[in-house]
C-alpha cells in the first residue's frame, strides 16, 4: 500500500512524515523544503493491521495546477502512480488557503483523509474547528493531528488507522460537488473554476470554523517584526546573531570540546602508531599519518560543527530565519532575483546540495538558474573545517571571522546578481516574494538536537568514506615519484608534488603558490572538508593543526614563507576555498536544476572567476596593509584579473543576444 502526504508548503507536511516513518528528513519554517519525493515505511506501532505500507511525502503545493518543477513532482506523482491512499495536511490555522488544494485532490477519485494538522495552535487562538461538519462537507474523514507531539496524543494513530482501512477497502468516496469546476478548458474556463473553489471553500470555512477575533491594531508577534525584520535594523540584528553563534562555536565552547575530541584521537593515533612500529615504514605512514592523522585532522573540527549546527536550527525552529529571509528580500529584487532566491541560500548554509536543489520552487528560468549558480557562494557545513582552521591559526578562533564569510557572500551574491543580470538581458523584470512568516515559538531542543546530530552523523559517515579514501590516495601520491620509488624527505619530487606544482604556479599572485596548497584545492572539489585533511598530509601534520605544528614540522621555511607575510595569504586561500565551485556533489545538483549546458558551464566558469579574483584582492590589499607593498606575483595576477573583468564586461554588453543564446543551449536530459 502506498501512502501520499500532500499538501500546502509549511503545513507540516515533512514533520508529520518524520513522526509517522521515524525519519528524520530536515524540516524547515519555509516553502521548498521538501523539492523531491521521499519515501519510508510506517512505523510499526502505527500499523496495526501489519500491511506491507510505503509512505511517500511529496513537495508542497499550492495546486492541480502546477506553477514551479517541484509542484509538477506532486501532480504527476499522484496521477500517475495512483496511490492508494492520499493524506492531505491541512494547516489548521489557514483552512482557507489550504482547503482550495483539498478540494482538487478530492476529486482525483483517490480516497482522502484529511489531516488537520498544528491543531494546538488554532486551539491557543481560542478558535474552534468543527471536525464532523467539516468531514460531512468534504465528504472524507478529518482527523486532528499534532505532529510535533508523541503518538498517543497527537491523532496520529487514528490518523493511520483510517489511511490503511481506506487503502485496504474498495470503497471510493465521493467527491463533493462544486459547480462549474470539472470541465474546465480554456483559460478563461478555468479561471471562472478557481472562482467558484474558492466560493465553495469560503463557505466551508465560514460554516466549520469559529474564530476569536483580536481587536488589538498590534499583536506582540508584530511588534517584534517591526524590529526583527526592519528596513534598518534588520541587517544589524542579522550580523549579531551571526557573530553569536561564531564566537559559541568557534571561540567559546566549540575551542573547549575540540581539545578534548583531539586528546583522544591524539591517543588512538599514538596507540597505532606504537602497534604499528615494526611493519613497513610506508604502509606505517600510510596508516598513521595518511589515514588516521588526515581523518583526525577533519574530524577535530566536529564539535565546533555540531555546536554551530545546533544554534542554527534553534534559530530556524523558533521563526526567525524566515525574518532573515524577508530582510533579505530587499537586497534580492533590486538584483532581478526572486525573493524566493533567498531560502535556497538559506539552506545552502547546512549544505548546498538541497539549497541548490530549492531553487526549483522558483517558477522564471533564468532567476531559477541564477539561484542555483549562486546559492554555493554561501558557506555550507563542507567549509566550516575550512573556516575553523584559518580562524584559529591567524585570528585566534575569533568569531567575527565566519561572521564576515557569510556577509562577504551576501554582498558577493548581490554583485553577481548584478552582473548576471546584465549578461541575460533581464534588467527590467521586477520580482515579487509573498511570504508566510512562522510563529514566533520557543525552540525545541530536542529537534534542534536531533538536526544537528543527523548533519554529525553525515559528517562523520563522509570522513570515514570519501576523506578518509582520498587521504589514503594523497599519502600514496606524496610518498612515490613517477618511477614509482619512495621520495622519502624529498615530497617536492612526488607524482602529488608534480601533478599540483602546474596549478600553484597560478596562485603565486594569490599568496599561496606551493604545491601543497594547489593540492588541497583540488581535492576540494571532491569534498571541501578534504582541504583541510589535505593540508595535514601534505605538510606532515598528523595531529590537529595547530600555529606550532606548522612552525616545527618538516617543511617548515615553505610554510613559513607563505604565513610569514601575516594572515593575508591564509584569509585568501581561506576565500579562495570558500567561492570556488562547491564539492562535485553540488555540481552535480546544480548542473540538474540548470538544464542547460551553456548556463552550467558559464556557472563554473563565473564561480572560478570569482573565487580567484576575489583571493587575489585579499592576499595583495592585506599585503599592500601590512607591509607598505604589493605581493608577489602582482603584475600576474593583475593581467588575469583584468582578462577576467574584460570577458566578464564583454558578455554584460552583449546582454539580451547572450540570453537569446543561452535559452536556446543544448538542454540536458533529465
Amino acid at each position: 500500500m502506498k501512502i501520499a502526504l500532500a499538501g500546502n508548503p509549511n503545513s507540516g507536511k515533512t514533520t508529520l512524515f518524520n513522526a509517522i516513518t521515524g525519519r528524520q528528513e530536515y524540516v524547515g519554517n519555509w516553502a521548498g523544503v521538501t523539492v523531491e519525493k521521499k519515501e519510508g515505511p510506517l512505523k510499526p506501532e502505527l500499523n496495526r493491521e501489519k500491511a506491507d505500507v510505503t509512505v511517500v511525502d511529496l513537495p508542497g503545493a499550492y495546486s492541480m495546477s502546477p506553477f514551479t518543477s517541484d509542484e509538477s513532482i506532486t501532480r504527476d506523482f499522484i496521477r500517475d502512480e495512483k496511490p492508494d491512499v492520499i493524506i492531505n495536511i491541512v494547516d489548521s490555522d489557514n483552512l482557507s488557503r489550504s482547503l482550495f488544494f483539498t478540494t482538487q485532490l478530492l476529486e482525483l477519485g483517490v480516497p482522502v483523509v484529511v489531516a488537520l494538522n498544528k491543531y494546538d495552535t488554532a486551539e491557543k487562538k481560542q478558535s474552534s474547528i468543527h471536525l464532523d461538519w467539516l468531514s460531512e462537507r468534504l465528504q472524507c474523514p478529518v482527523i486532528a493531528t499534532i505532529a510535533t507531539k508523541s503518538a498517543h496524543n497527537s491523532g496520529l494513530k487514528q490518523l493511520a488507522a483510517e489511511a490503511i482501512r481506506l487503502g485496504l477497502s474498495d470503497y471510493r468516496q465521493p467527491a463533493p460537488h462544486i459547480a462549474g469546476t470539472r470541465h474546465a478548458a480554456t483559460e478563461a474556463d478555468f479561471e471562472k473554476a478557481d472562482k467558484k473553489r474558492y466560493e465553495f471553500v469560503s463557505r466551508i470555512v465560514a460554516d466549520v470554523e469559529h474564530r476569536k477575533v483580536s481587536s488589538a491594531s498590534q499583536t506582540a508577534q508584530d511588534k517584534a517584526d517591526r524590529i526583527i525584520a526592519s528596513r534598518w535594523l534588520g541587517i544589524p540584528i542579522f550580523a549579531l546573531v551571526i557573530w553569536l553563534v561564531f564566537s559559541l562555536s568557534q571561540a567559546w565552547a566549540g575551542p573547549f570540546l575540540a581539545d578534548i575530541l583531539v586528546g583522544w584521537l591524539d591517543a588512538f593515533q599514538s596507540w597505532v602508531a606504537g602497534l604499528v612500529s615494526g611493519v613497513n615504514p610506508f604502509l606505517s605512514s600510510l596508516l598513521v599519518d595518511g589515514i588516521i592523522g588526515g581523518v583526525s585532522a577533519v574530524v577535530g573540527f566536529l564539535p565546533l560543527i555540531m555546536i554551530l549546527f545546533f544554534c542554527l536550527a534553534l534559530l530556524e525552529d523558533c521563526g526567525y530565519m524566515a525574518r532573515v529571509a524577508v530582510v533579505m528580500d530587499r537586497f534580492f529584487k533590486r538584483i532581478g532575483l526572486s525573493g524566493k532566491s533567498v531560502i535556497p541560500m538559506v539552506v545552502s548554509t547546512g549544505c548546498a546540495i538541497p539549497g541548490i536543489m530549492a531553487s526549483r520552487t522558483i517558477k522564471d528560468t533564468r532567476q531559477r538558474r541564477t539561484t542555483a549558480m549562486l546559492s554555493p557562494f554561501m558557506p555550507c557545513g563542507a567549509k566550516l573545517p575550512i573556516i575553523a582552521l584559518f580562524s584559529g591559526l591567524f585570528f585566534g578562533n575569533q568569531g567575527w571571522v565566519g561572521t564576515s564569510m557569510y556577509f562577504l557572500a551576501i554582498v558577493i551574491i548581490v554583485v553577481s546578481g548584478l552582473i548576471v543580470r546584465r549578461i541575460t538581458g533581464d534588467a527590467s523584470k521586477e520580482s515579487y516574494f509573498i511570504m508566510e512568516l512562522p510563529e514566533y515559538r520557543w525552540p525545541s531542543i530536542k529537534r534542534a538536537a536531533l538536526s544537528m546530530l543527523v548533519r554529525a552523523k553525515a559528517f562523520i559517515i563522509k570522513a570515514g568514506t570519501i576523506i578518509l579514501i582520498c587521504n589514503a590516495v594523497i599519502q600514496i601520491l606524496q610518498s612515490f615519484n613517477w618511477q614509482l620509488q619512495l621520495v622519502g624527505d624529498a615530497p617536492e619530487t612526488s607524482i602529488l608534488a608534480a601533478v599540483a606544482s602546474p596549478f600553484a604556479w597560478l596562485f603565486i599572485p594569490l599568496g599561496f603558490g606551493l604545491w601543497q596548497f594547489a593540492a588541497a584545492a583540488i581535492t576540494g572539489f571532491i569534498a571541501k572538508e578534504n582541504v583541510v585533511g589535505t593540508l595535514a598530509v601534505t605538510f606532515s601534520v598528523t595531529r590537529f593543526i595547530s600555529v606550532d605544528d606548522l612552525a616545527l614540522v618538516g617543511g617548515a621555511g615553505e610554510v613559513g614563507a607563505v604565513f610569514g607575510i601575516g594572515a593575508a595569504a591564509g584569509l585568501a586561500y581561506l576565500v579562495f576555498n570558500l567561492f570556488t565551485p562547491p564539492c562535485f556533489a553540488a555540481i552535480g545538483a546544480m548542473r540538474g536544476e540548470m538544464e542547460s549546458r551553456k548556463w552550467f558551464w558559464g556557472g563554473i566558469a563565473f564561480q572560478l572567476s570569482m573565487g580567484y579574483t576575489l583571493a587575489f584582492l585579499v592576499y595583495q590589499t592585506g599585503t599592500l596593509i601590512t607591509t607598505g607593498a604589493v605581493g608577489t606575483g602582482f603584475v600576474g595576477g593583475l593581467t588575469a584579473v583584468l582578462v577576467i573583468a574584460g570577458v566578464i564586461g564583454f558578455f554584460m554588453k552583449r546582454g539580451s543576444k547572450l540570453s537569446e543564446s543561452m535559452e536556446e543551449g543544448v538542454h540536458f536530459a533529465g
